[in-house]
């Protein structure tokens, strides 16, 4: 290293050059690197959407998901398939191992599915086959609303549309709550039955008047002419004009026995903004698009469009996740800027303002050097990555702190600059390179953790550990060489006086350590006996365990939930006495309601959402306050249950508690969870205990005597197909007209005056009898309704969710509540723990194997470095009395243990908390070479290392400690804000790295000066 460092040195100019060229190419990473809240991670689940309109979900499960399940469950890497089916849809979710490739999992379910394709009904749509990527969820909802004519709202949607999705960043636009369009064709049965003119006459005659004719070309000899029978249905003069019986030389066309009526399909729900109808465009930006240019692009569009827009249309932002990040990135950054402001505050008034302003160079210098790697390794700019520099901002000027603080010393011996900065940084740099080591060792076993966790959480390893190596070079390449051109030799000072002597402290220092050196197997029982009354103490008072800290949201949103058969008007009314309950609070910028009669992601009680979205968080009330004030206000609305849900934050997600339950016999499943939910009831505990069995209800069964049916010459088919004009109507052609991009439906069916159950027993069917009523061959009866039926690994299963009540932990309740239904539920029965405790089990498991790996990765540099295995152990020792400090934090700031939170704090408190003790022993060990005894010897290492543990500690602490206290210090404005949520992501953490770094550095100054006399005199006998 000594000759790397002097050739440095003795090249300034082209160091300098290369540092100067570092940080330019940083500046214009920063610029040019894309901005985003959440990282994009790659979720595991790929989504196969299946429709076939009207089909029952029993017909559904054994038409489409079964043929679907059978082909797929052979996939490599699938870990779980959950299925569902709902009348006229089915769904097949894949969840895969983690780690696995996107690309190739979803060619291999495309591939299945193509050949699945032949063992569904042709009948069914294409199936889609979708994957789950965060970065293609709306980054911008837009709505659009106003007392405009239904038509004239969705052609401005659609317009916008086309208009948005020209701009380059732009993934997609859909449209929520959008129809379909429809050409409906309206006959009235007493006139068919006049005319004679059955179901399927219908169909034959569009259908094959409906036709694109290849008649090809005509090769005459003299040319060749171009054959065309333009057969296409293209207006609804093409459809009027189309015969549907002949009699001789009569023609009957549709214009003589039906109404042609553009419509659209019959909706599956409402919209509202603030009371009045909408539609909503859900923006989404390209996977590495820079967000908030791509949605000022967006507003660019919709600036320009203003003045061509109806007067009454009124455009509302519902989510706009631009302003979000636009403010985390800038409370982030605050906090960056203040944690350098700190750090320099203490090295000026530690080593004076020229020193200072040499180490405050390397912070910019690493920075800029890791935010430059970030972009080179194609990371975006999200919070994790802002809290990762946060986190690093006192670590970076470690290693610059110990070479300029012996750097200062030799200068003040007399040595030349040259010769000062070169021994420096060669004395110091295999001390400073293991203790860098060390700190990157527990951060690499992170960059390996499996699932989406891991994927959101991978973020901030990889930035620490460039930004680290980046500090490594400035601290033993540029500062020497900066320090060479602006430090001076300085007289020589009297070699009897110790630098720890200078100051009071110092001084008070020495005598203290001199009395516990006297006494080291006493301070060691003590420090036992300390860590002992502080993990007891935890166990007493702590504040609980989470599985990822709660912040404070932006939005919200109510799930209306009731009991019954409503059509969709009557579960818009429902969600309207809600609306109206919940409307005019000044607290809420946005609210937006849809209401639908049945929801297979929700569940079948649910018939509404509101979804609310706050002023900014620090004009306004906690939301939890606002959402109790909202239940207050709607506590007496009969026949109504909400649930009011915040803004989910992080990877995590849904109940904490979610159980699995199958069976072989669907009532042993039933009675499992009756039995379930009420162990859940008695034990306590639990609260909105819900399940996503059907509710109860009434469907009608339509039973052909297909003997009777055939006697009379028709058959099922036939008469399917009058039962179809009664509902959806019978679907005969599609056709494309020019102001509608996708095909749209030609459908017969009745006049809504027919569309009764009375009617269905007064429908007729041509036959070779003449009409012959329904009623002579079909029966109507009444039976329990099927909603929608849940598949888990290609059998029916039952999910069994709850919330915990304040002061209780998932782990115990689990476990009383499988003590308590031991023995008391039904045999054949399988209970499965999944969802969140799932996800923090598995987190859990990786953090001790990251724990144990990093620190079988530090013991090899530790032996390597002092090529002696009772200071190896010794120095890993601290990192076990470290974490009675991470607890003290926890208990101070009042946090909950967070699984993923503390669990990374703790890990990479221990590649922090080691490199004091690594210089500290690495000094110890020169002062032995010189002659020393090891209680002299320990001694002056504690009192020449003084100064620099206790920079480097407080330096970090201070790096931290605007996210422990949730301070947001604005120095541009000047500006304080306090418990921003971009701070309270981090609390956790940073309360465990603080807390255990203060009292790790304790530790390093007292007790492990006395721990290597034990190791001296141990050694000497």
């Amino acid at each position: 290293m000594r000759s790397l460092i002097q050739a440095a040195l003795t090249h300034t100019r082209t160091t300098l050059l290369l540092l100067v060229g570092l940080l330019l190419a940083g500046i214009t990473a920063w610029q040019a690197i894309p901005k985003e809240a959440n990282p994009d991670v790659t979720i595991p689940l790929i989504y196969v959407s299946l429709t076939l309109e009207g089909v029952s979900p029993e017909d559904g499960e054994r038409l489409l998901v079964r043929p679907m399940e059978q082909e797929l469950r052979g996939l490599e890497g699938l870990r779980k398939f959950t299925a569902q089916s709902s009348e006229g849809h089915a769904s097949v979710t894949l969840e895969f191992d983690p780690g696995f490739d996107p690309n190739t999992a979803l060619s291999d379910v495309r591939e299945r599915v193509d050949i699945a394709r032949a063992e569904i009904p042709e009948e069914a749509d294409e199936p889609r086959v979708m994957e789950v990527n965060v970065s293609e969820f709306p980054v911008l909802t837009i709505g659009l609303s106003g007392q405009l004519d239904t038509r004239e709202r969705i052609t401005v949607a659609r317009r916008l549309k086309e208009e948005i999705e020209g701009i380059a960043n732009v993934l997609e636009v859909e449209i929520a709550g959008e129809q379909e369009d429809l050409l409906e064709i309206l006959v009235d049965p007493l006139v068919l039955e006049s005319y004679g003119i059955d179901f399927d006459a219908l169909f034959n005659q569009v259908s094959r008047n409906n036709r694109l004719v290849a008649a090809g070309s005509l090769d005459t000899g003299a040319g060749r002419q171009a054959l065309k029978v333009p057969g296409i249905i293209t207006s609804l003069e093409d459809v009027m004009a189309m015969p549907v019986k002949i009699d001789g030389d009569r023609v009957v066309t549709f214009g003589d026995v039906a109404f042609i009526h553009p419509t659209f399909k019959a909706p599956e729900g409402f919209a509202r903004i603030d009371g009045e109808p909408a539609v909503v465009l859900e923006i989404s930006k390209r996977a590495g698009a820079n967000i908030i240019e791509t949605i000022d692009a967006v507003r660019e569009r919709f600036d320009a469009a203003e003045a061509l827009l109806p007067e009454a249309l009124r455009i509302t932002t519902i989510l706009d996740e631009s302003a979000t990040v636009a403010d985390m990135l800038s409370e982030l950054l605050n906090n960056v800027l203040t944690a350098v402001v700190l750090v320099l505050i203490v090295v000026v008034a530690a080593m004076g303002l020229r020193m200072a302003l040499l180490v405050g160079l390397t912070i910019p210098g690493a920075f800029l050097t890791g935010i430059l790697l970030v972009w080179a390794f194609g990371f975006t700019l999200n919070i994790v990555v802002l809290f990762a520099l946060i986190l690093v901002a006192g670590m970076l000027v470690d290693g610059a702190i110990v070479v300029s603080e012996l750097a200062d010393r030799y200068l003040k011996e007399g040595q030349t600059p040259f010769e000062a900065w070169l021994n420096a940084a060669s004395r110091m740099s295999w001390p400073v390179i293991a203790s860098t080591a060390t700190t990157l060792a527990v951060f690499i076993p992170l960059l390996f953790w499996p699932g989406v966790v891991g994927q959101f959480m991978k973020y901030l390893p990889a930035t620490v550990i460039l930004c680290l190596l980046a500090s490594l070079a400035m601290a033993l390449v540029f500062l020497p060489t900066l320090g060479r051109l602006f430090t001076r030799r300085q007289n020589a000072e009297n070699q009897s006086a110790r630098p720890d002597q200078s100051t009071a402290f110092g001084r008070g220092y020495r005598r203290v350590l001199a009395r516990l050196l006297r006494r080291p197997g006493w301070v060691l029982a003590l420090a036992l006996v300390l860590i002992a009354v502080v993990y007891t103490a935890y166990g007493r008072f702590n504040h609980g365990i989470d599985f990822f800290p709660s912040v404070e949201p932006d939005s919200a949103q109510v799930l209306v939930r009731a009991r019954g058969d409503f059509s969709v008007t009557e579960a818009d009314a429902i969600l309207q006495r809600v609306e109206a309950r919940l409307s005019g609070l000044g607290e809420v910028e946005a609210l937006y309601a849809r209401s639908f009669v049945a929801n297979e992601q929700m569940g079948d009680d649910v018939v509404g959402v509101l979804q609310f979205q706050f002023i900014d968080w620090y004009q306004r009330r906690p939301s939890r306050v606002i959402l109790a004030d909202m239940a207050e206000r709607t506590a007496d609305l009969p026949g109504i249950t909400l649930e009011f849900q915040e803004q989910e934050q992080g990877p995590g997600g849904g109940k904490p508690i979610v159980l699995e339950i199958s069976a072989t016999d669907p009532v042993v499943a039933d009675a499992g969870v009756d039995r379930l939910s009420a162990l859940m009831q008695k034990l306590g505990g639990f609260t909105d205990i819900q399940d996503n069995r059907s509710l109860p209800g009434v469907e009608w069964q339509i039973n052909v005597d297909r003997e009777a049916a055939a006697r009379m010459g028709t058959d099922v088919t036939t008469i399917g197909s009058a039962v179809q004009l009664l509902t959806t109507g019978l679907q005969v052609a599609s056709y494309r007209p020019p102001t509608v991009s996708d095909e749209v439906d030609i459908r017969i069916r009745l006049p809504e005056r027919y569309r009764t159950l009375d009617q269905l027993g007064r429908l007729t069917v041509n036959t070779e009898r003449g009409q012959v009523p329904l009623s002579n061959f079909v029966t109507f009866e009444p039976a329990p309704k099927v909603g929608t039926l849940n598949r888990i690994n290609g059998r029916r299963a039952i999910t069994l969710e709850a919330d915990l009540a304040p002061g209780y932990l998932a782990d115990e309740r689990l476990r009383a509540l499988f003590d308590a239904g031991e023995g008391a539920l039904p045999d054949g029965l399988m209970v499965n723990v999944a969802g969140e405790q799932e996800d923090q089990q598995e987190s859990m498991q990786f953090l001790v194997t990251a724990f144990l790996v990093a620190i079988g990765l530090m013991a090899l540099i530790l032996v390597t470095q002092f090529n002696s295995y009772y200071q190896a152990v010794l120095v890993l020792s601290a990192i076990v009395f470290s974490t009675a400090g991470v607890l003290i934090g926890l208990l101070v700031t009042g946090q909950a243990f967070g699984i993923v939170m503390v669990g990374m704090g703790v890990i990479a408190l221990a590649g922090i908390v080691v490199n004091n003790n690594i210089v500290l022993i690495d000094t110890y060990n020169e002062l032995r070479q010189e002659g020393m005894a090891p209680g002299e010897a320990a001694l002056e290492a504690g009192c020449l290392r003084l100064r620099p543990v206790l920079l480097t500690a407080i330096t970090t602490v201070l790096g931290l400690m605007p996210m422990v206290l949730g301070i947001n210090v604005n120095l541009f404005a000047p500006a304080l804000g306090f418990n921003a949520p971009s701070a309270q992501w981090w609390t956790q953490m940073s309360s465990a790295i603080a807390g255990g770094l203060t009292f790790a550095t304790a530790l390093t100054l007292l007790l492990t000066p006395c721990m290597l006399v034990i190791g001296g005199r141990f050694t000497r006998r």
